[in-house]
């Protein structure tokens, strides 16, 4: 069992952290709102510390699982940022989706403070964080990845070592792209049978035993067919990960256009007051076309 700090208490990491105490490990959370962290302890044990500083101080690992580029900065660097207290050779694992970029700064400059760093962005949603089954992309180095990949082995379903450092997050890119193109097709397969007089959820039950099924027609046809949308991972949020996913496109040389697109519509979605709604919304902006 290890000394281990969780930061960042938002619908991830809340039973995240939840299942590494439960796993047996000693756990110590900081999160931003300090009654957030209060509240876990109260619900699973473990202790809570005010700072990135004081919940990192003699841990083993650190699991961060916070907004984006600046808000992981500023646990690792900020005015008492978890890095100015980890001891050497402590590891530092990122489940926040962020740029290749700031990672690489990170990986970086932890090993001038000989910590290690490892980006590991997740996929799953909050029901695969509730149950431990969640998608770990990893980069960074090897044996690093192998002292880590037990103790993510709490809350994940899959944990794979991608590559070098940035590949984790090169990886949560690709995934993003996908999921946004699944998402629109099936928003606009659920309109088009409304609009023709079918009955949309009976078509769901047959195509989804398909070719045409997929996680997102599994876990998000029910509510699409009932309008429902105050759930899962925000659309706010999905346009923060879709402008990581252009911006590096232009750098590396990827051509993204249905992407690009898809990000526009989400726009849409938020122009309707929908940037808290699940990424499912696009359906809205297509029954708001009507």
């Amino acid at each position: 069992m290890a000394k281990v700090a969780f930061l960042g208490l938002g619908v991830m990491g809340r039973p995240m952290a939840g299942h590494l105490c439960r796993s047996g490990h000693d756990v110590t959370v900081y999160n931003r709102t300090t009654s957030k962290a209060q509240a876990w302890v109260e619900t699973y044990g473990g202790t809570y510390a005010t700072s990135p500083a004081d919940a990192a101080r003699g841990a083993d690992f650190v699991m961060s699982c916070v907004g984006n580029d600046d808000d992981l900065r500023a646990v690792c660097l900020g005015v008492d940022g978890a890095f100015s207290t980890l001891g050497k050779g402590a590891i530092f694992i990122d489940h926040t989706t962020v740029s290749a970029r700031v990672t690489k700064e990170l990986y970086a400059i932890g090993k001038e403070k000989n910590i290690h760093f490892l980006d590991a962005p997740i996929s799953g949603g909050q029901a695969g964080a509730e149950n431990g089954v969640l998608s770990v992309m990893c980069g960074g180095d090897l044996e690093v990845f192998h002292k880590a990949e037990p103790i993510i082995g709490a809350y994940a379903r899959i944990c794979k070592r991608i590559g070098e450092s940035g590949a984790g997050q090169m990886t949560k890119m690709c995934n993003q792209i996908a999921i946004a193109g699944i998402v629109q097709g099936l928003s606009e397969a659920i309109n088009f049978a409304e609009k023709s007089g079918l009955d949309a959820q009976a078509v769901v039950d047959v195509i989804s035993q398909g070719a045409a099924g997929s996680w997102q027609m599994s876990n998000r046809s029910d509510t699409m067919l009932a309008d429902e949308f105050d759930h899962g991972f925000a659309v706010d949020w999905m346009r923060k990960d879709l402008k990581i996913c252009l911006d590096t496109a232009e750098d590396v040389g990827a051509s993204l256009p249905m992407t690009a697109l898809v990000d526009q519509f989400y726009k849409d979605v938020q122009n309707l007051g929908g940037g808290r709604w699940d990424t499912s919304a696009l359906i809205k902006r297509l029954r708001a076309l009507s």
